[in-house]
């Protein structure tokens, strides 16, 4: 089988030289070039067609994040970002994801030889599933884009209104599942939701430090509000609560109001959060007041789950390969038998908004 071919972008050479060498300890890969700046860089992506290349955010001659832009707009392949930037800047995280990085791996401020080798089996987890994904031509944007990083690319009144039927519920609640190329996906599906949606419960692999970013940013793009699930809060209509990086995030019941519970439990299917604990949770709480969503990530994290959720009575809509970045959760749920619709992500939001619409009021559980 031939191997992964990486390039390394990082301007400390420390930290090329050790991405270099947990790169080529790895039987399946291949360090193929390693570059100090994106100009170098560039000519060596031209000549050596890596199939992965790891990307740093503060480099000289040229801003990682403005290199990216160019890369995915005139030779679209999968990127890693791996930069300290990323751990406190979640913003320019969340940048990178947008202009199409695959993933992304913060490196520590210090005790960079020791830390990167703690991370090593996530580095190049991250860079097996990358190699695999589908990546898309990033539109031609303003050259402005790549230096906002942390601004929207849209605002909530420049999404374009769609028509949509009024909702016949507020006791629907909506919980999503995601992980890898699912910070995007969320945002396709969230932007659209009227100001009177459901209550929206979102499970989506992240470490601690990012979540609050990521909800701040989707607050500002959508006509719900979004917002980090705090424990014990009531899950209400026109909101979406996202569960906190590093904490199990599900849902239960008190008197007639769903809460939510945000614990700091064991990993589940290896994630904190977990799909798994969300999707159970409503399983057992909501039953078919559910609607679920399954969207783009890597592995099975959530698919048994969800299942459960449709023998309770949820109606579950599953994103399709060709939309996935990584079709590996919308797989294992699809093969489960978890899945009542499989659509493309672009359909998600309006089918469910019609099925919503035309539903008749949820289910009051008598207390």
């Amino acid at each position: 089988m031939a191997k992964i071919r990486v390039v390394v972008v990082d301007d400390s050479a420390l930290v090329r030289s050790l991405l270099t060498e947990i790169i080529n300890r790895q039987p399946d890969m291949q360090c193929v070039g390693a570059a100090a700046d994106p100009l170098v860089a560039r000519e060596m992506i031209r000549e050596l067609n890596p199939d992965v290349i790891t990307l740093d955010v503060e480099m000289p001659r040229m801003d990682g994040l403005e290199f990216l832009s160019r890369l995915m707009r005139l030779r679209p392949m999968p990127v890693v970002m791996v930069s300290t930037l990323t751990e406190q800047g979640a913003d320019i995280t969340l940048r990178a994801l947008e202009l199409g990085a695959v993933d992304y791996v913060a490196k520590p401020r210090i005790g960079i030889t020791s830390g990167l080798n703690e991370l090593a089996h996530d580095i190049v987890d991250k860079i097996r599933v990358a190699s695999h994904a589908q990546v898309r031509r990033l539109a031609a944007t303003p050259a402005s884009g790549a230096a906002g990083a942390g601004s929207g690319s849209h605002t909530a009144s420049a999404v374009p209104s769609v028509p949509l039927p009024r909702l016949a519920t507020t006791e629907k609640v909506i919980c999503i599942g995601a992980s890898t190329g699912g910070t995007e996906a969320i945002r396709e599906v969230l932007v659209p939701m009227p100001a009177d949606a459901p209550a929206i419960v979102i499970t989506q692999h992240m470490p601690p430090g990012f979540t609050s970013s990521f909800a701040a940013r989707l607050n500002s793009l959508c006509r719900i509000s979004v917002a980090e699930a705090r424990h014990g809060e009531r899950i209400l209509p026109g909101h979406a609560y996202i569960a906190p990086g590093g904490m199990q995030f599900r849902i239960d019941r008190s008197g007639s109001n769903y809460v939510a519970v945000v614990e700091d439990t064991e990993p589940v299917n290896r994630h904190k959060p977990s799909v798994e604990v969300l999707f159970k949770s409503a399983a057992r709480v909501l039953g078919p007041n559910a609607i679920g969503v399954m969207l783009t990530g890597m592995g099975a994290d959530g698919a048994q789950a969800m299942r459960e959720m449709k023998d309770a009575g949820s109606y579950n809509y599953v994103q399709d390969e060709a939309s996935c970045v990584v079709f590996g959760m919308p797989r294992m749920a699809i093969q489960a038998g978890a899945a009542n619709e499989v659509l493309p992500l672009k359909q998600i939001t309006p089918a469910l908004l019609t099925r919503l619409a035309n539903s008749p009021a949820g289910v009051r559980h008598r207390i």
